[in-house]
């Protein structure tokens, strides 16, 4: 992941939000607009290869297709996305990052 524009505490804020996208829907949305449209690839990206579709030696793939592909905001997409805080954190988990010390920098 250090050839990421997105950091893992991002990625774990994006997961940590999505667990409680009732309440934090909102907040969820403008996080991931705030970001420019490279690190909306990657996160697409890391959620694709958390789920599965991409592994992990495919991230510059994935990041390609994830821009190329891009049809509705990244953030509809994303919050539409069942399961997303599971695959963020099994993308972390696929590169080496400690999905706790990730959340714990959040705190």
């Amino acid at each position: 992941m250090e050839n990421l524009e997105i950091s893992p505490q991002s990625v774990a804020q994006v997961a940590l939000m999505a667990r409680e996208i009732k309440r934090a829907e909102p907040e969820l949305r403008a996080f991931i607009e705030r970001m420019d449209q490279q690190a909306q690839a990657e996160l697409v990206a890391l959620m694709w290869i958390g789920r599965g579709a991409f592994e992990p030696d495919d991230l510059e793939e994935a990041v390609r297709t994830a821009r190329a592909e891009a049809s509705t905001p990244t953030a509809d997409y994303l919050i539409g996305t069942p399961l997303l805080s599971d695959h963020l954190e099994a993308a972390l988990d696929a590169f080496g990052v400690n999905v706790a010390d990730a959340e714990d920098t959040l705190m």
